[in-house]
């Protein structure tokens, strides 16, 4: 993402799990005390998602400017993470994975947690709540860009997720997503003009989730 992302690898279930860490700058300057934890999940790996994707990206930079220390991960089969894809259910197991090595690092125990996605990586990351929130582990807050509604059986998430859509997505059409919310009582922030992947409009997300924390 920038000169000081670190990229690295660490033990998964199925093999090696490359993953991306980036440290706000307070924290990387002076030490600082960050604000809490994030992860961010990136879209499907068959149509050439990986970590570095460009929503991906904007979440994690937009999340490091809130001053949380972001973490991205490729799935099986991207990048150097090993392992086949799993439709979505062994990646849960990885992205468990991810979250407990996040935890082990020093003083990230306690730190608050949000969990960001964009499409296939919105599923995946929706399930992972959910085992979550049954072991009774706290989220501080989700963002979830172009929910993957009409692909797959997104779970249900906490009623404080930020749901941000494109309003001419191709992919995945908004009025799944409205279905998906409607029996959650949850809002979704229209981003208009906008496709699936926000072409142009990556400043106008940024500017939602920052705002979304004031």
């Amino acid at each position: 993402m920038n000169v000081h992302t670190k990229k690295y690898l660490i033990d998964g279930p199925v093999g090696k799990i490359e993953v991306a860490l980036d440290l706000p700058d307070e924290m990387r300057e002076n030490g600082a005390a960050p604000r809490g934890i994030a992860l961010v999940a990136h879209p499907h790996p068959l149509f050439g998602g990986t970590m570095d994707n460009k929503v991906a990206q904007t979440l994690a930079r937009t999340l490091v400017q809130l001053n949380y220390v972001t973490y991205r991960s490729n799935f099986r089969g991207v990048g150097q993470t090993q392992g086949e894809h799993d439709a979505g259910i062994g990646e849960r197991d990885d992205l468990r994975a991810v979250l407990d090595h996040m935890r082990a690092e020093a003083g990230q125990r306690d730190l608050p947690l949000v969990l960001a996605g964009f499409s296939f990586g919105t599923f995946v990351l929706s399930h992972v709540a959910a085992q979550l929130r049954e072991e009774g582990q706290e989220i501080e807050r989700m963002v979830l860009v172009g929910t993957a509604a009409s692909r797959w059986d997104v779970a249900p998430v906490p009623e404080n997720t930020l749901v941000i859509h494109g309003e001419i997505d191709e992919t995945v059409p908004i009025q799944s997503v409205y279905d998906w919310a409607r029996p959650q009582e949850l809002p979704v922030v229209v981003i208009p003009g906008a496709e699936h992947f926000l072409h142009r409009k990556l400043h106008v997300l940024k500017r939602i989730i920052v705002d979304a924390w004031r």
